[in-house]
């Protein structure tokens, strides 16, 4: 039975449901409006993800397309360059693990960020590339805009083609015997404030305690100062350390954060630069030398007074060619001047200094040979003398091969060029590829070097050298573009080095981290917490 409703009610009922109906379809309308464009939203991110993703992995089938085998574990954007570029792992590591991973190989593949690299791992290979088909591999793979960095475009590092010729020619004629004889004159004045600096350090102690890069890089600043332009560095007046020649390096190489991140644009992701525009020369240092410079060379054309540096070389050979050079492009020179002889030399010598102090036995044959040498010259340092010093050149190398100063080398390809691995594995190499030798897992490789992680400065003696895989240690370089300053390094560490030995005796600091661990993210190779040892005054 139905309960009957009167119509009164029914009406009222249909109308109230109807009046509720007509408030809420607009909600609901909005609702579902607001519901279709975040579905949109979403899809559009989605989709936008989706490209970038692929965008970031285009290349990452590169080297499987091309038969060549690849490290594992790409990730997108970042390659296999992770641990490096969140400054996790130090390059040189990274690069020993790939070498050691893939052992029996002649190359394998990686990608440099979203750029396929290859990495070399036979000597002949390196051979190939450095020397051989030199001019299929003629650039260094580092781009440095001129228009940002005019100063660092003139390091002879950094040049290719006719520039690099040029550049090269005039270090070369700095860098002879003859006028490396001259150089050595404003060395030998550097090695006796670096003396009286010890003296009166240890002038009421028994020995006094040093950090060996910072020790060091006192030293290779002055002599930079006094070699390189003629004038005093103030590297050992710390009342005037603002003006130092030494903080002007430490503004470009220190590992702050500045430049770490600089670093890592410049030699890792340059196309990112484009964007940061990060300088690697910071602009009151580029102010800096040019004025200098430009005041130097000025006085140098009208005085003509000869003078044991770097510029008056220049001056002379301006005056020989009869044609004035553009100060820019001088600037830029004695820049390199800076660059390669106060970083890397202090580097080179404090880790010399760290071995000989590991090695007391090593230290004291070293010094028996130093002693002899100066001996023979009235206890004077001179060109000559330091020839003679064949165990000084043993342990410089034997450090070097342990602990080099450049842990890679790539190369730019600039010719096609098919390279063929001793397994067989060959690959056409096209312009624009860039190659990758790294030169300290090469310098620690059984396969070329006996106990290789033995400190052993014999492996280097006269009767063992020959023997050497020449392409397995590349301390320098190689082949056309070795390090031109080669040997102006080497005459400045040898006279550091002999300024220390003939009178003080280097022991080790308990503060020295051994093993020693390398800062991630650093220019060079630097060791955390520092190289500390005791001075102590024979």
């Amino acid at each position: 039975m139905y309960t009957p409703f009167s119509h009164s009610v029914v009406s009222r009922l249909v109308a109230n449901n109807t009046s509720s109906r007509l408030h809420c379809y607009p909600k609901r309308q909005l609702l579902c409006k607001s519901s279709n464009m975040n579905t949109v939203l979403l899809s559009l991110i989605f989709g936008a993800l989706i490209i970038f993703y692929f965008y970031l992995t285009r290349n990452y089938k590169y080297w499987q397309k091309r038969g060549i085998p690849c490290v594992d574990g790409a990730l997108p954007g970042f390659g296999h360059m992770l641990s490096v570029a969140f400054m996790k792992t130090h390059f040189s590591n990274f690069c020993d693990e790939i070498y050691k991973n893939n052992k029996g190989r002649s190359m394998v593949g990686i990608y440099d960020f979203t750029t396929p690299l290859l990495m070399i791992l036979e000597p002949e290979m390196v051979k190939t590339v450095l020397q051989t088909n030199f001019s299929s591999f003629s650039k260094n793979a580092i781009d440095i805009d001129p228009k940002l960095d005019p100063l660092s475009s003139y390091n002879p590092f950094l040049l290719s083609g006719e520039k690099w010729l040029h550049s090269r020619k005039r270090l070369t004629y700095a860098f002879s015997s003859m006028r490396l004889k001259i150089l050595l004159e404003s060395v030998k004045k550097v090695c006796a404030t670096f003396e009286n600096y010890i003296d009166g350090k240890l002038s009421n102690v028994e020995k006094a305690e040093f950090e060996l890069k910072s020790l060091f890089s006192r030293y290779t600043a002055q002599v930079v100062a006094a070699a390189g332009f003629g004038v005093d560095g103030y590297c050992f007046d710390d009342e005037k350390k603002d003006q130092s020649f030494r903080k002007i390096g430490q503004a470009i190489f220190e590992p702050s954060t500045r430049n770490v991140i600089m670093f890592a644009l410049v030699f890792f992701v340059p196309s990112l630069n484009k964007i940061f525009k990060m300088r690697f020369i910071p602009e009151h240092v580029d102010h800096f030398f040019r004025t200098l410079v430009a005041d130097l060379m000025e006085q140098r054309r009208k005085d003509k007074i000869p003078r044991n540096d770097f510029l008056h070389l220049m001056a002379e050979l301006e005056r020989a060619e009869g044609d004035k050079f553009d100060t820019e492009m001088l600037a830029g020179q004695a820049m390199s001047f800076v660059t390669d002889g106060y970083e890397t030399s202090s580097s080179v010598m404090s880790y010399i200094g760290f071995h000989l102090a590991s090695y007391p036995e090593v230290q004291e044959k070293l010094r028996e040979e130093v002693m002899t040498v100066l001996n023979r010259y009235d206890g004077q340092i001179t060109y000559e003398g330091l020839r003679e010093m064949t165990y000084m050149d043993q342990v410089f190398n034997e450090s070097l091969r342990m602990i080099p100063a450049g842990v890679v080398s790539k190369k730019r390809c600039t010719e096609e060029f098919e390279l063929k691995g001793s397994d067989g594995l060959v690959y056409r190499i096209e312009p624009g590829m860039e190659i990758l030798i790294p030169i300290q897992a090469l310098h620690t490789d059984p396969q070329y070097w006996e106990n290789p992680e033995k400190y052993d400065p014999e492996r280097f003696n006269p009767d063992r050298k020959h023997s050497i895989e020449r392409f397995a240690y590349l301390p320098f370089g190689e082949g056309p573009r070795i390090c031109v300053g080669m040997r102006m390094a080497q005459l400045q560490v040898k006279a550091g080095l002999t300024t220390i030995l003939k009178k003080y005796r280097m022991e080790l600091s308990p503060k020295t981290q051994v093993p020693l661990q390398m800062i991630p993210g650093a220019i060079l190779q630097t060791p955390k917490g520092g190289l500390w040892v005791y001075l102590r005054q024979l």
